[in-house]
């Protein structure tokens, strides 16, 4: 039995163990039930056979709802739910909120657990009704910074990047890395919606206020150099993405497709091969070598881009490097060994296609494309290019 459910279990019996040894003492109190002394032995003798569901429905169905066993019932609603049967936690949760004795401090205290149920059930509009009426009403600071919480999260499930701003500044901003991290990126989608939409200015002022609120934001400053890529402005976009790497040098790899486009459209090769020399410098990555490479066989010739990667994987092993070595090699070569450098091209690649290029720090989620957002943990700005003997 898992150590929280047994937990649970002792507590709802010793509760009402302690609440019919009470009545049993108070002078004023009539004798407890046969009923419900008998329905607390039961519930007593599923729990040490081990059976916990009849236990649990044994212990509520005994349990009365008063202010001495309030804490009790919500806990084993929230027990319901962490087993995945939020249906059953509403129903304990709702016959609590019903009951005209309660407290203030604990009605909302309930209905952030039942916001919490419908939140695990997927019912989405009843969770963000009770959700607003806390963070507009509630008289508990905690409590009400608890519900701005999951509010946040609701609006963001739902794609309400303005809505989840507004709930979440300033304070929570200002306090969670994770938040401030999160409203950032949430910026970058309403950019991106923006640019869709034909409204550079509008998009330039989400993205502003990104690295305002997270200076350490690349992807804003990766859709503010899109922004001059498409009104031509190709040498303010190389200054913007030349930012990145001060920002996380991880994304090197990210920011090299674009700037090859933007000297390509500056006509500026030279221009590249100085710029990437000096990313070498701060980021002696694979795929930064590779380009500067292939951008030096086409200015010098073959034997200059062969003499460099030939060094940097004496330097540092890298499968990438290899097989970029290999193609280079096939391309100088006419003769009988042509075959077999195309045979070991083929198991290079084939091994380079089964491994994912990025990977979330968080939780582990690796994939081929760049996802802002991870879909497993749903942490922001967390999945980076992989780098290394296998990566980038």
């Amino acid at each position: 039995m898992p150590d929280a459910l047994l937990l649970t279990l002792l507590l709802a019996a010793v509760a009402i163990g302690w609440w019919l040894g009470r009545r049993e003492r108070s002078p004023h109190d009539p004798a407890p039930s046969s009923r419900l002394a008998r329905d607390y032995f039961v519930g007593l003798d599923y729990l040490l056979n081990d059976q916990q569901d009849r236990a649990i429905e044994t212990f509520v169905a005994a349990l009365e709802v008063n202010s001495d066993t309030i804490e009790v019932h919500i806990t084993l609603g929230n027990l319901f739910r962490g087993r995945g049967e939020a249906d059953r936690a509403v129903k304990i949760h709702q016959n609590l909120l019903a009951r005209p004795t309660l407290l203030a401090a604990q009605s909302e205290r309930v209905m952030l657990e039942l916001a919490r149920d419908f939140l695990a059930l997927g019912l989405l509009d009843r969770a963000e009704r009770l959700l607003h009426t806390l963070v507009r009403d509630s008289l508990d600071d905690e409590r009400r910074l608890s519900a701005k919480r999951l509010l946040v999260d609701l609006l963001e499930r739902e794609g309400e990047w303005k809505a989840a701003l507004e709930v979440a500044q300033p304070r929570l901003i200002r306090q969670s890395d994770e938040i401030r991290r999160a409203a950032a990126h949430w910026l970058c989608q309403l950019a991106e919606q923006e640019r869709v939409d034909v409204s550079p200015g509008l998009a330039r002022k989400h993205l502003r206020r990104a690295l305002t609120i997270d200076p350490r934001c690349v992807r804003a400053n990766l859709v503010l150099a899109a922004l001059e890529h498409d009104t031509g402005h190709y040498r303010q976009e190389i200054s913007l993405l030349d930012r990145i790497p001060e920002q996380d040098a991880a994304f090197v790899p990210t920011l090299l497709e674009p700037l090859s486009v933007a000297y390509r459209m500056l006509d500026d090769e030279e221009g590249l091969v100085r710029h990437l020399y000096k990313l070498l410098e701060r980021t002696p990555l694979t795929c930064v070598i590779i380009l500067l490479a292939d951008t030096l066989r086409h200015r010098e010739g073959l034997p200059v881009a062969v003499a460099l990667i030939r060094e940097q994987l004496e330097r540092e092993s890298s499968l990438r490097a290899l097989d970029y070595l290999i193609d280079l090699y096939r391309q100088d070569d006419t003769g009988s060994s042509l075959e077999r450098l195309e045979l070991l091209q083929q198991q290079t690649q084939t091994l380079l296609k089964a491994l994912p290029r990025h990977r979330c720090r968080r939780c582990g989620f690796a994939g081929e494309q760049l996802r802002w957002q991870c879909p497993r943990c749903r942490s922001w700005g967390t999945t980076k290019p992989i780098t290394g003997i296998e990566g980038e």
